[in-house]
């Protein structure tokens, strides 16, 4: 077999590894290009999350007719009324501790709040730590007659899939449902989200608010660097794997060259 016969059939037969490897090059770099669409989307969202959680002065709460939790997130609002202490509602939760990378266990203090012009609101006050379950034991923080609270408004929290249901006869709650919450304490007409307290300090320490952290995840810049990393060891392999076979089929087979022309 010739040099030039063996490289034509080397051509032919990396025909169709070159396709599948061209449709698999395709797909990587897609993935990588939508990610940093992605990456681009979501600095902007950010942005605009922060923009509205710093405005001031705070907005006044939403009338019922302008409700729109979707639109509203993350807006800074301040209300004006009187906390109903007797029937908050503790949910489980995680607060960041004082040893970095360890968190603290206890409980988020979700309280509605009578507002002077009708109506409730719940505002999430803040986390205290397990021992502090009981109202009684934080009695100083119990804050009593008229309060202004400042802070964020966030709509329901979804309940994850590992994430226990809730029991409102026992009282045990593991994510913040502002309608479940709001019908176990029999309330009717309330705003659709909650309000995440500054950090302002409650009498006796406890709760502590401003446990919210504008922190979305952005880790696509990442992801995009290993899609299109993945494709640059994809047109490597290939391109190692034509040249073994375009390099071993050009060359003439030793075995007919010894014996080309014997009858």
């Amino acid at each position: 077999m010739t040099a030039d016969s063996g490289r034509r059939a080397a051509l032919r037969d990396l025909l169709a590894p070159f396709l599948a490897t061209l449709v698999c090059l395709a797909i990587l770099v897609g993935l990588g290009t939508w990610q940093l669409q992605r990456m681009a989307w979501k600095q902007g969202l950010i942005a605009q999350i922060v923009a509205r959680s710093r405005v001031e002065p705070p907005l006044p709460l939403p009338s019922p007719e302008a409700w729109d939790p979707a639109a509203q997130e993350f807006d800074r609002v301040r209300v004006t009324g009187r906390l109903l202490n007797d029937r908050e509602t503790l949910v489980h939760g995680l607060a960041p501790g004082e040893v970095p990378g360890r968190a603290l266990q206890g409980y988020y203090v979700v309280t509605p709040l009578q507002r002077d012009g009708g109506g409730i609101v719940l505002v999430n006050r803040g986390f205290v730590p397990t021992e502090l379950k009981n109202p009684r034991d934080r009695a100083a923080g119990q804050v009593e007659g008229p309060v202004t609270v400042t802070g964020m408004l966030r709509a329901s929290e979804a309940r994850a899939m590992f994430v226990p249901a809730p029991n409102p006869q026992t009282g045990e709650w593991f994510n913040r449902d502002v309608a479940g919450i709001a019908a176990a304490k029999g309330f009717e007409r309330v705003a659709p989200y909650l309000i995440e307290a500054d950090a302002t300090p409650n009498p006796g320490g406890w709760p502590k608010g401003g446990q919210l952290r504008v922190d979305l995840p952005n880790n696509h810049l990442q992801y995009a660097f290993t899609w299109f990393g993945l494709a640059l060891c994809l047109v490597g392999v290939f391109g190692a794997f034509a040249w073994r076979r375009l390099y071993d089929g050009a060359r003439p087979d030793p075995v007919r060259s010894e014996t080309a022309g014997i009858p």
